[in-house]
């Protein structure tokens, strides 16, 4: 593995090949760290040391008719996840206030289903002209499930800036996780939204059972696809789902991923999202030495570590937040009136976290998300 070789094609913004991905994949755990740091010189190329927060607000949980294997969300699932109808619109308010006080500068609006009906669509192009509105620096992605060309455009004109649709797996590996919809979906509904103008956030889910060379395949297809933003998500094997016996995952092969990931998306957001804490634990850190952009506090249905702490690993590590308001190139961290936001919600807040519990494992050790939208409880951030 010549990875000195490796990391001058990255920083090109050229892809590293199918065989050198191969061959990070397979690497010996003792060369993890070797692998991180090439793919950190990757990373600080492009986006210097600046982290991109992402906050979801979950509009609507669960009772998904889709039979995705990985999801607790599937009608198919019997993992004890929140499941609720709509979110009003001053609850999705309060929850976009939440992200936006800690650093947010996207907020992901995310809907469970196979995709949003016509009165849906206009429901949500409501509430993103009304963030738009009242955080005009504010990135907003969209995440609502199969679309068509009229309801791209019309989450488009509302100022929907990305609309996330993951390929999840390789084309020759999707049948294995679901039934209800094929690969080519999916990757219809990314192409719809880019010719809407809308960016295309697209990533994958790893350890459901993929060789090495499906992990390959569906990077490349992403790169081919043009997605802009890729998040890497590592599977939360829910109990009641038909994937919750999946252990193949480790800290250091998550982070191989993560480090194949970047080598082939050199000049891509590269996003670590759910499955962070589950998988890598103690080495969470690393992760920002290769992507730079993670999920602050809680996921759709389980928890994430507080968005304290994600603040406190980014500052320790000696990374900085990227803020809304600023460009690519712009960092800023916990400055001006954004910090002075964020303590005044924490006072308020305190209180409220120390009275209430903060998670509950389900059998196979995934925390459910039990706070935040859709309940009553103060949010993870």
């Amino acid at each position: 593995m010549d990875l000195e070789q490796m990391t001058a094609t990255a920083m090109r913004g050229t892809s590293i090949t199918r065989d050198e991905a191969l061959e990070v994949l397979a690497a010996d755990d003792a060369e993890t760290l070797s692998i991180v740091a090439a793919a950190g010189k990757v990373r600080r190329r492009f986006f210097g040391r600046g982290v991109r927060l992402n906050y979801l607000v979950s509009l609507k949980s669960g009772m998904c008719p889709e039979n995705c294997s990985y999801c607790s969300q599937s009608l198919g699932s019997d993992a004890d996840i929140l499941r609720y109808t709509w979110l009003t619109d001053d609850q999705v308010h309060e929850a976009v206030e939440m992200g936006v006080s800690h650093g947010a500068s996207t907020v992901c609006l995310v809907a469970s289903g196979r995709g949003p009906s016509r009165r849906e669509v206009a429901k949500v192009a409501g509430i993103v002209a009304r963030i738009h509105a009242e955080h005009p620096g504010l990135h907003i992605c969209t995440c609502l499930g199969f679309l068509d060309d009229d309801k791209a455009e019309q989450l488009a004109a509302a100022g929907s800036d990305r609309y996330n649709h993951n390929l999840n797996t390789a084309e020759e590996h999707y049948s294995d996780i679901c039934s209800t919809h094929s690969y080519a979906d999916r990757v219809n509904t990314v192409q719809t939204a880019q010719r809407a103008g809308i960016s295309a956030c697209s990533g994958l889910i790893a350890g459901m059972g993929e060789t090495d060379e499906e992990l390959v395949e569906v990077a490349f297809a992403l790169r081919e696809l043009g997605a802009e933003s890729v998040p890497v998500n590592f599977l939360l094997p829910f109990e009641g789902t038909p994937l919750h016996s999946h252990r193949e995952l480790t800290p250091q092969r998550c982070l191989r991923i993560l480090s194949m990931m970047r080598l082939v998306h050199p000049d891509s957001e590269l996003r670590s999202a759910a499955g962070r804490e589950y998988h890598i634990r103690t080495l969470q850190p690393l992760v920002l030495e290769v992507c730079n952009s993670i999920f602050l506090g809680d996921y759709l249905t389980s928890e994430g570590q507080t968005g304290n702490d994600d603040l406190s690993m980014i500052r320790d590590a000696g990374f900085h937040i990227v803020d809304a308001s600023d460009g690519d190139g712009g960092i800023c961290f916990a400055r001006g009136n954004h910090e002075r936001a964020r303590q005044a919600v924490e006072e308020e807040l305190d209180g409220l976290r120390a009275a209430q519990s903060h998670d509950r494992l389900d059998g196979d050790g995934v925390p459910i998300r039990l706070r935040g939208a859709g309940t009553a409880r103060v949010p993870n951030v």
